[in-house]
């Protein structure tokens, strides 16, 4: 009997993120630094607006695209911002999260055997959503040494004849690093040069510390090569809402929707609704989650390099990402021993590549507590 199960999906890597937390279900006390998910409850006044709008007998399907009063105010909300002009009827599609963004993106662009530049280590999806629309991942290799930072030089030296496309993600999963608008300017000459494509994910953009994030739709000349990814995950403590967008050329747009409606059809209206409250109610909840994050960061970096765990400083998200070499340990030894010796719960570097050995992701999307408990244990550990 054939095996029914396609080969490129029988040779697909599983998550490295949830094959190491399978290791957690069933356990007790354990801290989790872990999964990139804000500690924060969804603010009340955005789960009182899905509530009313249940009450209010909102429970049908919705537009495609989305609500033509969700896709308004993100467009609103782009031009307040950032300065961004998109028309909310043709360049802007409501997503399931920024997940499926991504992966409508990849499909509508990508042809068999075009090139989609990544930047390693990377979040989880990228190589394997570039693979299974059909295009080829070429890993540019980051290291420690240049601060996790894509430069102008690497960049020019991996384009080749079948690329067609960089995934730029910032503030960045899994190493908080991010750019500034010079450096963005850097890259975009470059690309532009050469007619390629950006897909640029920036979920994180809210959660942006030392200097204000830049859009890369917002640079001189990118906006009609660039598709804008974002979404109320992250910033807006809605994980589980699953509200995303894109944003991009009416074109590349509209072939997005395509895919979408056959696979999709909409985003539940409960959530999108919820996503229009966040948008337009009070700002100051997200602003306060912003300063704490801010505040574990600073906490979480100094006690890192005190207790001798080399770390960068993270420029945004909520992610540092040490290095644990000086133990002698793999990132997947550490990761399991210090879970259960002292169960404490991170993700070994190399869920997000073959770069990330020799280190570890800590998301400190937790409460202040909790990382100081978490950090007196990794402490003895080290000690030990």
């Amino acid at each position: 009997m054939k095996n029914i199960v396609s080969q490129k999906v029988q040779e697909m890597q599983p998550s490295g993120i949830r094959a190491f937390f399978d290791l957690v279900l069933g356990m007790k006390d354990v801290i989790s630094l872990g999964v990139g998910e804000p500690d924060f409850v969804t603010p009340w006044h955005i789960r009182e607006s899905a509530i009313y709008s249940i009450e209010e007998g909102y429970t049908s399907y919705t537009s495609n695209k989305g609500l033509v009063k969700l896709r308004t105010y993100i467009s609103h909300f782009l031009k307040k911002r950032y300065g961004l002009e998109y028309d909310a009827e043709e360049e802007v599609l409501v997503t399931v999260g920024v997940s499926e963004g991504l992966d409508l993106a990849m499909r509508a662009m990508l042809d068999p055997g075009d090139e989609i530049l990544i930047c390693r280590p990377s979040y989880v999806s990228y190589g394997p959503v570039a693979e299974l629309a059909g295009g080829r991942p070429k890993f540019i290799s980051l290291s420690q040494k240049d601060g996790f930072k894509l430069s102008p030089e690497v960049l020019k030296k991996n384009i080749g004849q079948h690329t067609k496309a960089l995934l730029l993600n910032y503030p960045c999963n899994p190493t908080g690093v991010s750019y500034t608008k010079k450096e963005l300017a850097a890259f975009n000459k470059i690309l532009e040069k050469h007619g390629i494509w950006v897909i640029s994910d920036e979920v994180y953009d809210e959660l942006t510390y030392d200097f204000d994030h830049t859009p890369f739709s917002s640079l001189s000349g990118a906006k009609e090569r660039t598709v804008y990814l974002n979404g109320f995950s992250k910033a807006y403590a809605m994980t589980g809402w699953r509200v995303g967008f894109a944003c991009g050329p009416r074109d590349v747009i509209q072939a997005m929707t395509k895919i979408h409606q056959y696979t999709i059809m909409c985003v539940p209206i409960v959530s999108q609704m919820a996503a229009c409250e966040a948008l337009v109610g009070p700002h100051k909840p997200f602003e306060e989650m912003k300063r704490e994050y801010h505040r574990r960061r600073e906490f979480v970096v100094a006690r890192l390099n005190e207790i001798g765990l080399s770390c960068h400083q993270p420029q945004g998200a909520f992610y540092a990402f040490p290095s644990i070499k000086r133990t002698g340990l793999s990132s997947g030894d550490f990761a399991t021993r210090l879970l259960k010796e002292k169960k404490v719960a991170l993700v070994p570097g190399t869920a997000f590549g073959p770069e990330g050995e020799g280190y570890v992701r800590i998301s400190y999307a937790t409460s202040f507590d909790m990382l100081k408990e978490a950090f007196e244990r990794i402490e003895e550990f080290i000690k030990k």
